[in-house]
């Protein structure tokens, strides 16, 4: 059933949105899904017969950020990139609201339905990383593999030195607050394309709602039931102690190949331009 609903996204929003997925560089495709918790907006490329991969993306970002790893993956997926209703991007909230990490399974669920997709693939970076592996636990007869890029909030906690960084993105959020918060923690490592800081700004003073979470996953209890996993970290990631999260991530995921790659930060990693990270990645999911 189609509703309509009112876009909460600004004109200025607008413009940085689509300045910034200018940058991918394959064609893509939005898509609306329309469901019991609002219209999520969904950017996809490759082809349409290819397997269902699904990317989730950090806190206050949009798809418009998985550009780097475009090309790479639609040669050999349907990549949708999806855009959690009231958060930043072009998703509509409606109907039920997201308020708990059971909505959120709910709202993936209803959004692989519509898709058509009795199982998919999950890339999640950041608080998308926590988001994949709570859905690989909540239906792990729906994930197919798993793959997580520095992802946060679940093998290990927050460095308390990075919330206290990132505190003005929600107390005077902007574009000034975003270039200051993301030049720190990159701290002279590959740095977040300009377009992209630029909409992460402007979407944290336009949606100021926080992103739902709650406890870690218990990716433990999954034990043979796990999905092929890849657990790639960023080596100069301020966000948390990566040696710890991979320790973490050993422990609960027991057969997940977890590498860690140097010289890049927490925000920069799914925009790195590396052999290493491409080979890893596109490799584990073509399988």
């Amino acid at each position: 059933m189609n509703v309509k609903r009112t876009s909460p996204a600004t004109a200025a929003f607008r413009a940085a949105y689509r300045e910034a997925l200018a940058l991918w560089p394959v064609p893509v495709e939005p898509l609306d899904l329309d469901g019991e918790f609002g219209t999520t907006r969904i950017t996809a490329c490759g082809p349409a017969d290819g397997p269902p991969l699904v990317l989730l993306g950090g806190g206050g970002t949009t798809s418009a950020g998985w550009y780097a790893r475009a090309a790479g993956l639609a040669r050999t997926h349907r990549a949708y990139a999806v855009e959690v209703p009231g958060t930043p991007g072009l998703s509509v909230p409606g109907g039920r609201p997201l308020r708990r990490p059971a909505d959120l399974m709910a709202w993936l669920d209803g959004g692989l339905d519509a898709l058509g997709a009795e199982r998919a693939a999950l890339l999640g970076h950041s608080y998308g990383g926590w988001l994949a592996l709570g859905y690989a636990v909540h239906a792990p007869d729906r994930v197919a593999r798993l793959a997580l890029l520095d992802p946060t909030q679940c093998f290990a906690g927050f460095r308390a030195a990075y919330l206290a960084r990132a505190a003005p993105l929600f107390v005077r959020p902007g574009p000034d607050a975003a270039r200051r918060f993301l030049a720190w923690e990159s701290r002279g490592g590959p740095g977040v394309a300009p377009e992209v800081v630029r909409l992460m700004g402007v979407g944290g003073r336009e949606f100021r709602g926080r992103p739902v979470t709650g406890p870690r996953p218990a990716a433990a209890r999954l034990g043979s039931a796990a999905p092929p996993a890849l657990v790639l970290l960023a080596g100069r990631s301020r966000a948390h102690d990566v040696r710890r999260v991979a320790a973490g991530a050993g422990r609960a995921l027991p057969g997940a190949r977890i590498v860690t790659l140097p010289g890049v930060g927490h925000h920069a990693l799914p925009e790195l331009r590396s052999a290493e990270l491409e080979r890893e990645l596109t490799g584990f999911l073509a399988g």
